[in-house]
């Protein structure tokens, strides 16, 4: 053990400076206390502020994989209506190519019906000629121009008036004088 040098101060001070150095520890625990409890109070804040960011951060996954479905929802509606569209444009241009056909083909009836209509005045000529001509044929081959007399008559006082014919004798049909 070695002696030191030098004065020891007087008690007065030495409890003067022990007051003093247990006033500065007192301030110091005050200030460590504040201090924990600060810390204390900061951590149960950012404990949970770190909660509400990890569920935010959850959340924020959640939609974002929300909003890639949507837009990939958006991409095939947009794709869809592209197509229908197309769809829509290619009916359009067949329908308006039907129409034009059918106003052709009203326009070929109309035609068609015109002409059939003359050709059956044609045809009706046509046809009235050759019964004429099996009409004005007589038995022996020779055709005749004369019109056929009535071979019948009808009586007027008979309850069901059927044609009866003439005996051998057939009434005499004069001919029309020509003008």
């Amino acid at each position: 053990y070695k002696q030191l040098e030098g004065k020891d101060p007087p008690s007065a001070e030495l409890v003067k400076k022990i007051e003093q150095l247990e006033v500065n520890v007192a301030e110091r625990e005050r200030q460590l206390l504040e201090k924990e409890l600060l810390q204390e109070q900061v951590t149960r804040l950012s404990k949970a502020l770190g909660e509400l960011a990890e569920n935010r951060r959850e959340d924020t996954l959640s939609l974002a994989k929300q909003l890639n479905d949507c837009q990939a929802d958006i991409i095939n509606i947009n794709q869809r209506l592209r197509a229908v569209s197309a769809e829509l444009s290619m009916k359009r241009a067949i329908a308006l190519s039907q129409q034009q056909q059918i106003k052709e083909k009203e326009l070929q009836v109309g035609h068609a019906n015109s002409e059939l209509n003359i050709n059956i005045v044609c045809i009706c000529v046509c046809v009235q000629r050759p019964e004429e001509e099996e009409w004005n044929q007589l038995p022996n081959g020779v055709y005749t121009t004369a019109e056929p007399r009535p071979n019948a008559y009808i009586p007027q006082n008979d309850l069901l008036p059927l044609p009866r014919p003439y005996g051998a004798q057939a009434p005499f049909k004069a001919s029309q004088p020509d003008i």
